[in-house]
């Protein structure tokens, strides 16, 4: 049995999961907001307790590395691979936006032509990136300013899912009409696990001493 330790500290809410083979056991999110540092290590013990086993017994650590707040990307990783030091364990890094895109697709199959996800970054600015139906990398993630906002589909003509969050109506239906538009970007757990176990089976794990954040964001000046 594979055991893998999920960590997202991406968001105002750190969220610590375990699964088994693509399952997810337990869960815990701290309702704590932007305190990651004193409830990480916390929550931890909770989900392995209550799945009754030890970090010894953990096949590897996920980390939804970002985009998200620095500092919570930095507190995630930085435990995640304190952990795999000391343990001899691999980790992974997974993308929320594609986390995200990915969850879309599952849910929704091959309903549409296009899934994209646009989340804020800085003001004018966003996070974004596009698959097709089957899970294709149409736009891979990245950070844009506003201007570049309707290039991001690929086609005025196809059906689109798009996945945003605090974004103006009036910029959505100007550059996404006629597409359902989804308010919903939070991680499906379950989802995630499921994502997190293909990717230890095909042994997507990364350099422990190289891995970094993804930030994404680029410096733009403004006038």
């Amino acid at each position: 049995m594979d055991y893998l330790l999920h960590i997202d500290t991406s968001a105002d809410k750190c969220v610590v999961a375990l699964s088994r083979d693509g399952q997810l056991l337990c869960s815990e999110t701290s309702a704590e907001t932007r305190n990651h540092a004193s409830e990480i290590n916390i929550s931890i013990q909770k989900v392995v307790s209550e799945a009754g086993i030890a970090l010894s017994d953990l096949t590897a650590i996920v980390v939804c590395a970002g985009p998200g707040s620095y500092t919570g990307l930095r507190i995630g990783l930085s435990t995640a691979k304190g952990i795999c030091y000391a343990l001899d364990k691999p980790l992974i890094l997974d993308n929320k936006l594609q986390i995200l895109l990915l969850q879309g697709i599952r849910i929704h199959g091959n309903s549409f032509d296009e899934y994209l996800v646009v989340l804020p970054a800085r003001e004018k600015e966003y996070f974004v990136a596009t698959k097709d139906g089957n899970g294709n990398d149409l736009r891979a993630p990245r950070h844009i300013i506003e201007e570049e906002l309707p290039g991001l589909p690929t086609s005025p003509e196809s059906k689109k899912f798009v996945i945003s969050k605090e974004i103006p109506a009036e910029i959505l239906d100007g550059i996404f009409k006629n597409s359902y538009i989804s308010n919903d970007a939070e991680i499906d757990v379950q989802i995630w696990c499921e994502v997190a176990y293909e990717e230890y089976k095909c042994n997507k794990t990364v350099n422990l001493s190289t891995s970094e954040p993804f930030y994404l964001k680029q410096v733009y000046t403004h006038k």
